[in-house]
């Protein structure tokens, strides 16, 4: 048989859509979190800076382009809190990267068996498990 009579099941066309859809959700769910772990530790380092600062010592934060007089306790309060959001969206983020790989193992694996199974039976699957 030649290539050109070759033509790839609309059924193995789906799965590796599916395929491609979930490594691209991977990939961006990898950028999050590697924006999220980035922003989490300029954090860490400006609640180490300001906790050195004595009470009574001016602080800013920014607002944008511009800074604003603050005082020590609440930006305290401030990068805590936001410290606490990053640590939660990571752990989610995480908990969709897992969730995600296994999906791409299962697709995967199921490609393979349908490549694999018409080409054993000799027939041609025409409807896919989901």
């Amino acid at each position: 048989m030649s290539s050109g009579e070759q033509q790839i099941p609309p059924w193995l066309q789906e799965q590796v859509a599916r395929l491609q859809q979930l490594q691209q959700n991977l990939q961006s769910i990898l950028l999050q979190k590697q924006h999220l772990e980035s922003e989490q530790l300029e954090t860490e380092r400006a609640l180490e800076v300001l906790k050195k600062a004595d009470d009574n010592e001016t602080v800013y934060k920014t607002a944008g382009s511009i800074l604003i007089k603050s005082t020590k306790t609440s930006l305290v309060s401030e990068l805590e809190e936001k410290g606490e959001l990053a640590n939660t969206r990571l752990t989610v983020l995480a908990k969709q990267e897992t969730r995600i790989k296994e999906n791409l193992k299962e697709s995967e694996t199921k490609i393979r068996e349908m490549l694999r199974g018409p080409t054993q039976t000799g027939q041609q699957k025409t409807d896919t498990p989901k």
